[in-house]
């Protein structure tokens, strides 16, 4: 992934491993803060998400079409600002990405997954309020 350092524009490739930790400017040495918004996620950034994250991850499984998707998409962006550094925020669009969500068994979206450690420990679809998406990483351990 690529950051760019707001100090001295440096652009940064940070590791998808470390997209949750504070890291630093290549260039300036100046820290990075952890990414605090919903990552839109390829299906490589995700498996090495999902394979390598030491924190919590909530998966958005939406498309741009979904009314609901989008009326979830501010709280999504919320509960990423909310837990930076504690947990990571992906989004998996489903019209892009449909081996994704079919390997988590996502027939209605959006869908919400928190995965830890690699495995799923929670799973709702439909649309809920960023601090119920807390409550599931809080659960989770962020």
């Amino acid at each position: 992934m690529i950051r760019a350092c707001a100090n001295c524009g440096q652009k940064n490739r940070v590791r998808p491993a470390n997209v949750a930790d504070r890291v630093r400017c290549g260039a300036c040495r100046t820290p990075l803060d952890p990414i605090n918004e919903p990552i839109e996620a390829d299906a490589a950034t995700f498996d090495e998400i999902v394979r390598t994250a030491r924190v919590p991850v909530l998966v958005d499984f939406w498309a741009a079409w979904c009314g609901p998707c989008r009326t979830a998409a501010p709280e999504v962006k919320r509960v990423a600002a909310d837990k930076a550094g504690r947990a990571i925020v992906v989004k998996v669009d489903t019209e892009r990405f449909p081996e994704i969500a079919s390997r988590y068994g996502v027939q209605g979206i959006p869908n919400f997954v928190v995965i830890k450690d690699g495995r799923t420990v929670f799973q709702q679809a439909g649309v809920v309020p960023h601090a119920e998406m807390g409550r599931w990483l809080e659960s989770a351990g962020a």
